[in-house]
């Protein structure tokens, strides 16, 4: 008999993520604006820097998933700064559109599966996010709503994870104990919260460019697998 009885996933990197690459939204963004596409050398360079930039911990401390204001204020400034509006004027609210949007979003190839073996198993299931906008249509998009009894989202909440009250609040939504939860995630200065929660965390590795997430040890630890 499994120790868990419900299962806490980050979403962003844990079980979705933008389609394709980040170039490809860039390209897309350009192509909504109407302008001559820019060389695709240059478009790598500019979202490179919007990767380096983007998990610093100053830009984390700049509040981005408290609301939905400071979300796209936040993003759109990083996206400028990273060189967006030099290769054309306007990029940078066109591709804060893109990637707020629901179709812009994927699921990982295990990711239904697992929730599926999850609820099957009669676990109950739930979301926190750090996110300044609503992932809920993303969620309903991919097939993924019907097996989720909870979406905990950061900027409903006005905090962000390290913070316990995030991990307790869903916790209490789906009404079991932290000590027979467990948490999955993907980055180690925001997930590990979970444990100060009281729960057992599982952070997985960088997701791979193409196939699985690996997923599959999630239901080897819940005694599914």
């Amino acid at each position: 008999m499994s120790q868990f009885e419900a299962v806490l996933f980050d979403a962003g990197d844990t079980l979705i993520r933008l389609c394709g690459s980040g170039e490809k939204l860039l390209h897309q963004a350009v192509a909504r604006l109407g302008v001559a596409p820019p060389h695709p050398d240059e478009v790598a360079r500019v979202w490179r820097r919007v990767l380096d930039r983007s998990s610093t911990a100053e830009e984390m401390a700049k509040g981005r998933d408290l609301s939905n204001a400071r979300h796209r204020e936040v993003w759109t400034a990083l996206y400028d700064e990273a060189g967006c509006e030099r290769l054309a004027p306007g990029l940078s609210e066109e591709l804060y559109a893109l990637t707020v949007s629901a179709e812009s979003w994927e699921a990982f190839p295990d990711s239904l599966p697992t929730l599926k073996a999850l609820r099957e198993r009669g676990l109950r299931i739930g979301i926190v996010s750090d996110t300044g906008f609503d992932l809920r249509p993303a969620m309903d998009q991919l097939g993924l709503s019907p097996y989720l009894d909870t979406v905990v989202m950061s900027y409903e909440y006005g905090v962000c994870k390290p913070s316990t009250k995030v991990f307790l609040t869903a916790c209490d939504q789906l009404g079991v104990r932290p000590e027979r939860t467990l948490m999955v995630g993907d980055n180690p200065l925001t997930d590990s919260g979970g444990v100060a929660a009281g729960m057992c965390v599982f952070l997985l590795p960088r997701p791979v460019t193409t196939g699985p997430r690996g997923l599959g040890h999630i239901l080897s630890l819940t005694g599914i697998g």
